[in-house]
């Protein structure tokens, strides 16, 4: 079941919502956008990156036209991915992107916290979320050590997934995926 946490930048947590709408709407006040799509057809567990595209089509097509993103993939990692935990750690530090972060689950889970407007929100993203990070947002994602999951994306650039990373250690103050239940567990 996808979450939204709201925590202090201190890492006190202040608010929980399990709701679609409630999550949708607390995300939307901070610019990001959160969906749920549905399959036009069923998947197996070894479709290909273009079964998966075209099950989805429409709504790919629908984010393409309005953002003018120029390309869209499937990324998909295993708990057996020997190189695991290098891109556990590339993606755990707090970053910016030069556009759009867009991932749409269509297995698995996994965590993203956005720090904005003097908050920290994590989003814990489930099979059937979508979530889109805007520009220039502060932010970070946990895969967890164990990752299971299989995402579309989508960019405007050709190069794809570029991070700016801020440099502030902000993301060791909050639960790691793996925590049972992402207990509360806040720096004092």
């Amino acid at each position: 079941m996808s979450e939204l946490r709201i925590y202090e930048e201190s890492g006190k947590p202040v608010a929980t919502y399990t709701d679609f709408e409630d999550i949708r709407t607390h995300l939307e006040k901070i610019g990001v956008q959160f969906e749920r799509w549905e399959a036009s057809k069923a998947l197996d567990a070894h479709a290909t990156q273009d079964e998966v595209i075209e099950a989805y089509r429409t709504s790919v097509n629908r984010l393409m036209n309005q953002y003018g993103f120029k390309s869209v993939d499937v990324i998909g990692l295993q708990p057996d991915n020997p190189q695991k935990e290098a891109l556990r750690q590339k993606f755990l530090s707090e970053h910016t992107h030069d556009e759009f972060e867009v991932r749409f689950f269509v297995e698995g889970e996994s965590l993203f916290y956005i720090r904005q407007g003097g908050r920290v929100h994590g989003v814990l993203c489930t099979r059937g979320d979508l979530i889109s990070v805007p520009s220039m947002v502060r932010h970070w994602f946990d895969m967890g050590p164990q990752p299971q999951f299989k995402a579309i994306r989508l960019f405007i650039t050709p190069e794809g997934w570029v991070a700016n990373y801020t440099g502030d250690k902000i993301a060791d103050r909050f639960p790691r995926l793996e925590e049972p239940h992402y207990h509360l567990q806040h720096a004092a």
